[in-house]
């Protein structure tokens, strides 16, 4: 009988590990006003595997998608100074960081034309936000900042960006985090090629596109996860 009972209890005890909740991945997402909009689509499709985190301040945010604040990361001056103020908060921990910044470094006066993070300050922002969440062991991925049509964006704002600068910024991101073997998702092709009516302004795409640009980094994310299991 008391053998039965032992079996019986060990029994149970497989049974409640079999059944507990799968852990979750904490992710933070820290991006530009492209990742703000894609954002709820993506944490609902990761919400089986992951905890959504990002930058407080979503509200403040979508007053004006142009100024980055709240939980719009900005350019890459503004990525580097959050980070530098996390490095050495403990409680700062994610198990995966989703990155993006470029499109606010693009920016041009459009008097001067004097762009807003010059190229070679650019790259050194990069490396130093990879060396802040390499020693804080944080598992980076890169997302390739989406594109820019120079007629369209010229048309509805009263500062440039160009398509030039967008690639020119994009190769230095790849190269930057290639070299450190960071994964980098390429939403920017991935945009491009669905093709249609996509814009809703100068650089911002339209719910079905945020859907869709959700799913694809929501596909990478879990197939990422798996690997490192």
């Amino acid at each position: 009988m008391k053998y039965k009972s032992i079996s019986a209890i060990c029994l149970l005890v497989v049974m409640l590990l079999a059944f507990k909740a799968p852990v979750k991945f904490k992710l933070f997402v820290l991006g530009d006003s492209i990742s703000l909009q894609y954002g709820p689509f993506l944490e609902q499709n990761l919400k089986e595997k992951f905890i959504y985190q990002r930058k407080i301040g979503g509200p403040e945010a979508f007053k004006n998608l142009d100024i980055p604040n709240g939980a719009n990361g900005g350019d890459s001056k503004m990525v580097l100074n959050y980070l530098r103020l996390k490095e050495n908060d403990k409680s700062f921990n994610p198990d995966v960081m989703l990155l993006n910044c470029g499109l606010h470094d693009i920016k041009r006066d459009k008097d001067t034309k004097v762009i807003a993070v010059d190229s070679v300050t650019y790259r050194k922002n990069l490396i130093e936000i990879y060396k802040i969440l390499n020693k804080k062991k944080i598992n980076l991925i890169w997302v390739s900042s989406t594109d820019v049509v120079d007629a369209i964006h010229a048309k509805n704002k009263n500062f440039y960006r160009f398509e030039t600068d967008l690639l020119q910024y994009n190769e230095i991101a790849r190269q930057v985090f290639e070299s450190f073997k960071v994964p980098i998702i390429d939403l920017y092709s991935y945009t491009k090629n669905l093709g249609g009516n996509r814009f809703v302004d100068h650089v911002h795409y339209n719910v079905e596109t945020q859907s869709l640009q959700a799913g694809y980094i929501a596909g990478f994310l879990s197939s990422y996860v798996q690997f490192k299991k």
